[in-house]
Order: structure tokens, then sequence, then C-alpha cells
């Protein structure tokens, strides 16, 4: 509704601004060959508003016959047809006025067939054109709509893309932390209800950021303590934790649930292919408005398999996730690369927000 009133507004601002600057310049004409009179100024606003009428006229039936969806030769054609018509019923009304208006020193144009091609090529050149500019602002306008409508389409596609992409992260979390608790429950139920409070605070900060698509990244780093909280009850003294986070990043925006597949690799891969006890560090640092972050893990680094997921190699669909959601969130702003070095594999993923 607000666009049909803005584009209705932008016409009769164009209309009564073109038409408008139409009569003045037949005033100052006229009133350099007779001089500044009421009928130098009267007969052409009579002819303009003529001129006024029938460019409504025009405005009807261009909206009533859907001249958009002709081709290009066709719609000229169909304009010249038009105008045409509209410019033999300026000339008749405007033949009216002659005898009312002329005086002795402001004839009447003489009806001759030479006046009447003259006034007939010139009025139709001036209805011919305001139909193209109609037309092109018309074009104009609903390309900008459709631009809008595209724009906003795709911004509910990458919407519905990251959001189903989560729902595969989360159940695949949510499984291994399951395993984990009921590997527990049969060692310590003290230590297994206090790994399901800390699933539980992980679950919560699932479901209230999930309607958000830029989160803090001290935000993602508390719930990846409780993930680590949760791991550390399992391997107990076989996981060593660090954390090196510059202050700087920790407000540093970015898409929900972004680091936590890095992490779940870590642990998951890492217990397979490091001697115990398991290190890993997670470090971010802001560095020329870019964010820097590291999940280093001691171990090997793990191929994934084309197949399914077997007791050695994982299907890799945890980064694969991670990829997709960071080129639809910062598409050619980010960086994600893993890399062995020795003995350990890093994971460094850069940002930058401001590129955006």
């Amino acid at each position: 509704m607000d666009v049909v009133k803005n584009k209705n507004k932008l016409f009769w601002v164009l209309q009564f601004s073109g038409w408008g600057i139409y009569w003045w310049s037949l005033v100052f004409s006229h009133s350099l060959r007779y001089g500044l009179r009421p009928r130098v100024i009267i007969w052409p606003f009579l002819t303009v508003c003529i001129g006024f009428a029938l460019s409504l006229i025009l405005r009807y039936l261009y909206k009533k016959l859907n001249l958009r969806f002709f081709s290009i030769i066709i719609l000229v054609f169909i304009v010249l047809g038009i105008t045409y018509v509209a410019v033999n019923i300026w000339y008749g009304v405007d033949l009216l006025f002659d005898p009312f208006m002329a005086t002795d020193e402001i004839h009447a144009v003489p009806i001759t067939i030479k006046n009447y091609l003259i006034s007939i090529f010139y009025w139709w050149t001036l209805l011919f054109t305001w139909s193209m500019l109609y037309f092109l602002i018309n074009f104009w306008i609903e390309w900008k709509q459709q631009l809008g409508r595209t724009e906003k389409a795709n911004i509910l596609a990458q919407k519905a893309q990251l959001q189903m992409l989560r729902y595969q992260l989360n159940p695949h979390f949510l499984f291994n932390c399951l395993n984990s608790i009921r590997a527990l429950i049969e060692e310590n139920e003290k230590n297994a209800r206090t790994m399901i409070t800390e699933l539980s605070e992980f679950l919560r900060y699932s479901l209230i950021s999930k309607n958000y698509s830029d989160v803090p990244l001290s935000n993602e780093l508390d719930a990846i303590r409780h993930y680590f909280a949760i791991e550390k009850r399992r391997y107990e003294d076989k996981l060593d934790v660090a954390f090196e986070i510059d202050p700087l990043a920790e407000d540093y925006p970015v898409i929900s649930f972004l680091i936590h597949p890095l992490v779940e690799n870590a642990i998951k891969y890492g217990m397979r292919t490091s001697s115990m006890p398991l290190k890993i560090r997670i470090a971010a640092k802001v560095q020329n408005g870019e964010l820097n972050i590291a999940v280093c893990n001691t171990g090997k680094w793990i191929k994934p398999s084309l197949g399914k997921e077997s007791n050695e190699n994982g299907t890799g669909t945890g980064l694969d996730n991670v990829r997709q959601r960071l080129e639809n969130a910062f598409p050619n702003n980010h960086h994600l690369e893993v890399f062995e070095k020795q003995g350990e594999v890093h994971v460094r993923l850069v940002i930058n927000r401001e590129m955006n």
C-alpha cells in the first residue's frame, strides 16, 4: 500500500511540475513577442489545461490496456495511435478558444493544412514524449520494487538455509552429549546430574539465540564452556582446555553456533589421535577490524571420508556446515583453513564484518 501511495504521489508531483514548466515556457515565449498581458497568460493556460486533461486520459488508457505485456514494437505503435487521436482532440478544442482569445494584436492561427500539420506534429511530440516518460518511470519503479522483493526473498532464503544448517548441527551435538551422560550415569550419578544441568544451560542458549543471526562472541564462548564442562565430566584428566580471548573480541558479533562444530571435532577426533591429555586451545583476537579465531588440538588431522562415517573417518558435515554458514553470512569476507603443524591440528577462521 505504501508503494502505491508513493507511486501516485510521484506521478502527481511530476505531472504538475512538468505541465507547470511547459505553461511558463509558453508565457515567456509569448510575452517576448506580444508583451506580458492577461491573454498571454490565459491562452497558454487553457492550452496546457487541455494537454493536462488529455494526459490523464492517456494514463487511464495505459493502465487499462496493460501495455507492459506487449512487445516494445507493438507498444510504440499503440502509443503512436493513441497520441495521434489525442492531439487531434487537442487541436479541435484549441480551435474553439481561438475566436474568444484573439485580438487585433494577437491573431488566431489560420486553419490550413500546413498549420494543422505543424500543430499536430508539435503536440504529438509533446504527448508522445509524455507517454514515453510515463512508461520509463513506471518501469523503473517496478524494477526497483522487484529488486526489493528479490533482495527480501534472498534474505529469507538465507535465513531459512541457516536455520536448516543449524538443525542439522544440533541433533548431532545432542546425540554426542546424551552418549556422554549415558556413559557417566553408571559411574557417578551426581556428576551425571551436573552434566544434565550444563546441557540444559547450553540448550537454553540455543533456544534464546535461535531468533538472532548475530550474537556477541562472548555468548558463543559461554555456550562452549558449558559444552566443555559436560565433556570434562566424562574425560576428566584426559581433557585439558585453555582459552586465550582478547577483550576486544568478546563483543565482536558472530553468527550463532559458529564455533561449536569446530570444538566438537577437536574433541571427537582429538581423542582418537592425540596422546593424553588431549589439549585444546581456543584463541580469539581482533586485528585491523578482523576477528581471528583459532581452535587448536593435539593429534592428527583426519580427512573426511566420502561415504558413511566410520570409526576412523568422519563425513566432514560439521566443517561443511561452518563453510556454508560463513558463505551465506559473510560472502567473500571470510577465510577458513585447516592445517596440521607440529603434532597439532589448527582451524583458523577470519571474519571481516566491516567489508559487508
